[in-house]
């Protein structure tokens, strides 16, 4: 027999990228529900799940509203759920929110299909909406321009992770709001400044969360440093609460502005044992023209020393961004911020592709550098005045096997041989390479990839590498936990010449790309 699903007025949902990602909005608008909250249900899918099968689980429910989350990773699954509810149940008031829905009147399709659209902070605003509609009053306009309040307005929704949430979600939480930066390709630039919650109240919910079991912490503040008293007093308390090096199981995630580092904030860091800090430092290129041209104040200088210092100095794991696309910005000019960034040896480097986030001020950029964007989601760009399509491919294929080898941390061995003195050149070359063996960046086995590898290292290196080099992986593939051996281990060169069946079926995989 079905399972009985008691009925509520209002369901609030969302499609998480992975079900280890929680639903943070979503829990901010039911924890300010007021007396709505016994009569809502929050429910979270991820993208893998098929939108017919999520359509069938919110209308169990038999709700009256549905409020969705729309998000640049979601909206194509969003669009195919409301499609369907307007299809099957027009009665259910569909309410949408989220950045890919507030900026009127740049809309995605799915905003011609919902019943209302609630533009920027909804905790207040949907409260509102929902308590008209359930008493028969309709707004006159769909357009419902969020509410924003001080935050100490706010009802904070840390109490609405489960038991479930903390064993097996990350916990996401923000000591602050906003951003007084400016950088155009960022959705914060429309923010008039950061704002802070009140410090004692914050702790006192993490302190909440770490006694119910929390350990893996993700602060979603733009500006984490940005008072440096205020991230003192955030790291005192998580430092309280280490344990001995060994036993500690505090993982802690900050996004940090890479220029601004005290001494004060360094005496406090490096106190913090390794591996349990994590910085996302947003360097997105380190050529000055392009920096003034989009708005980003970023003192390069500073910011390379910090980054060397946090290397030398500290435990941390350090995610740094580049971004590839950007007005101005070409193969060689991105290939020098790259070399000098590897050579500062963050963890890893994560390579972005711009992309059209609706709202964003560096869409002014868009006619003058010929910045033609991908129409359907994520909006990615495809090719700029001064980077065509072809090589934006490139790049792009760069990024996925810059993560397959040098981000996965597997190759620590091989890896500075292949890059040598010149990182961007010589990883292109093996970007290069790769692809022409698979015509594939996706569903390559460990195993294969060393073997991918030396292929192509002997390839395009001097015939006094491949020992060097096949010496290397070797480390590699046994520090990997991989058993028996890889094949070049085994057989000479041209190891994985492409059988005719093979070909067939990298053709293939170029067509669907």
């Amino acid at each position: 027999m079905p399972t009985v699903i008691a009925t509520c007025d209002i369901v609030l949902t969302t499609y998480t990228a992975r079900y280890i990602h929680s639903a943070f909005g979503l829990r901010y608008l039911y924890a300010n529900l007021g007396s709505l909250q016994d009569k809502t249900q929050l429910l979270e899918f991820t993208i893998q799940q098929r939108p017919l099968d999520v359509v069938e689980r919110l209308l169990a429910y038999q709700p009256k509203i549905i409020g969705l989350s729309v998000y640049i990773w979601n909206v194509n699954e969003i669009t195919q759920t409301v499609a369907m509810l307007k299809e099957i149940a027009p009665e259910v008031i569909i309410v949408l929110g989220g950045p890919e829905v507030s900026h009127y009147p740049d809309l995605p399709d799915v905003g011609e299909l919902a019943d209302f659209i609630i533009q920027g902070a909804g905790e207040i605003s949907f409260y509102q909406l929902c308590d008209q509609l359930l008493n028969g009053l309709k707004p006159l306009n769909k357009i419902i321009k969020g509410e924003q309040v001080p935050l100490d307005q706010l009802k904070l929704p840390y109490q609405l992770y489960t038991e479930e949430d903390i064993r097996n979600r990350i916990i996401y939480v923000e000591a602050s709001r906003g951003c007084p930066f400016k950088c155009e390709f960022c959705l914060s630039s429309l923010d008039k400044t950061a704002k802070p919650f009140e410090l004692g109240k914050f702790l006192d919910e993490m302190a909440d969360l770490y006694q119910r079991g929390a350990r893996n912490f993700k602060f979603i503040d733009r500006t984490f440093n940005l008072k440096i008293a205020t991230s003192i007093a955030i790291m005192e308390f998580f430092l309280e609460r280490m344990g001995p090096e060994k036993e500690n199981d505090l993982y802690l995630h900050f996004e940090v502005i890479p220029d601004n580092l005290p001494d004060k904030l360094k005496a406090v860091l490096t106190r913090f044992p390794p591996q349990s800090l994590q910085f996302e430092i947003g360097v997105q290129t380190f050529d000055p023209e392009i920096q003034a041209l989009i708005s980003r104040r970023q003192d390069n200088k500073k910011t390379s020393e910090n980054l060397q210092w946090l290397r030398e100095n500290t435990g941390a794991h350090i995610h740094a961004d580049l971004l590839f696309g950007l007005p101005q910005d070409n193969l060689d000019n991105f290939a020098k911020s790259f070399d000098r960034l590897v050579k500062l040896r963050p963890q890893e480097i994560q390579l972005g592709i711009l992309k059209r986030l609706r709202g964003a001020p560096i869409n002014r950029h868009t006619e003058n550098y010929q910045l033609r964007y991908n129409p359907l989601p994520p909006y990615n760009i495809l090719s700029t005045q001064d980077i065509d399509f072809m090589t934006m491919q490139r790049v792009n294929r760069f990024a996925r096997y810059w993560d397959m080898v040098a981000n996965s941390g597997r190759f620590p061995t091989t890896l500075p041989l292949i890059l040598k003195d010149q990182a961007f050149k010589h990883f292109m070359a093996l970007s290069d390479g790769l692809f022409e063996l698979t015509g594939s960046t996706w569903k390559i086995a460990l195993r294969r990839l060393f073997d991918l590898i030396y292929d192509v290292i002997c390839r395009i290196k001097d015939t006094e590498s491949h020992e060097t080099i096949k010496q290397a992986l070797i480390v590699d593939y046994q520090l990997s936990g991989q058993s028996g051996l890889p094949q070049f281990v085994q057989s000479p060169l041209n190891l994985v010449q492409k059988t005719p069946k093979q070909g067939k079926a990298n053709k293939r995989q170029q067509q669907h790309g």
